[in-house]
């Protein structure tokens, strides 16, 4: 299963050219990574000069626009949002119609390097989760060190979270991205849980194939990373679900479609027209 973070919150034109903010660009990044082979679409959204927001209808315009598209993908919008939102503001997207059947949960605080501190008190996880569970929205346990997935273990067990679970290790910002973390990580999870794994920058292409060796999933997209090879920048998602794709053939693994994820993710089958 291989799941495309498209845009992310903080990356920019600046730093790659083909970085997505309008709708037409989210939609067309979300297009080239389906057709890659990518089944689930992690959605961060912008405004058009490329700032992060939340906002409610820019979210249900790209996710509109993604899924005019590409009508069976999974949608998997971010409540993370970015550094300094509020728990509300985050939560609008988990206010599309229809409603999502997957979003991001956050599963701890963590240091974004500098004074850059992503807040997820105890209460904000709780609180999420249950507005997931109340929602009918399987949560993507995000987690950056071991100690998230034990918050998470935590939220199971008040009832807020269903099994099976399933996360989203993204090492290489506050727990190094090496093998011996990711072998520690999977290892830390409860019994029928899946996962996910994702290495920022000059991380993700090892990660990725960690994860596939494993038998884990993979995200790849410019949120995390934006080269394809150390100096050559990546044109499109697409060209890095492309890569994935290739590592996962040499490896083995076969690739999901969208209901094959859908299954793997114990998710209810989608109906389009």
């Amino acid at each position: 299963m291989i799941t495309a973070a498209i845009c992310g919150a903080e990356v920019t034109k600046e730093q790659n050219p083909a970085v997505p903010y309008t709708v037409e660009e989210i939609a067309r990044e979300a297009k080239s990574a389906y057709d890659a082979g990518a089944s689930v679409i992690h959605l961060h959204v912008r405004w058009d000069d490329g700032t992060p927001t939340q906002d409610k209808g820019r979210f249900q315009a790209c996710a509109s626009a993604i899924l005019d598209l590409c009508p069976d993908v999974i949608l998997q919008p971010s409540t993370g949002g970015a550094v300094g939102m509020t728990d509300a503001e985050r939560l609008q997207s988990t206010e599309l119609e229809p409603a999502p059947e997957f979003a991001t949960l956050d599963c701890g605080t963590c240091n974004f390097g500098g004074d850059e501190i992503f807040v997820n008190s105890d209460n904000t996880v709780m609180n999420f989760a249950r507005v997931m569970r109340d929602r009918g929205i399987k949560p993507e346990l995000e987690v950056f060190d071991k100690g998230m997935i034990d918050i998470a273990l935590k939220a199971e067990r008040k009832g807020l979270l269903l099994h099976p679970l399933h996360f989203d290790f993204v090492l290489g910002v506050q727990m190094s991205a090496t093998v011996r973390d990711l072998v520690f990580m999977a290892g830390s999870l409860p019994p029928g849980s899946t996962w996910t794994a994702t290495g920022l920058g000059k991380h993700a292409w090892t990660i990725a194939a960690a994860a596939i060796a494993m038998g884990g999933h993979v995200r790849v997209g410019f949120e995390d990373n934006l080269y394809l090879e150390k100096g050559v920048l990546a044109k499109s998602n697409g060209e890095m679900v492309e890569k994935a794709v290739q590592l996962a053939r040499l490896l083995g693994r076969e690739i999901a479609t969208p209901a094959e994820a859908r299954r793997i993710l114990s998710l209810a089958e989608r109906q389009t027209n």
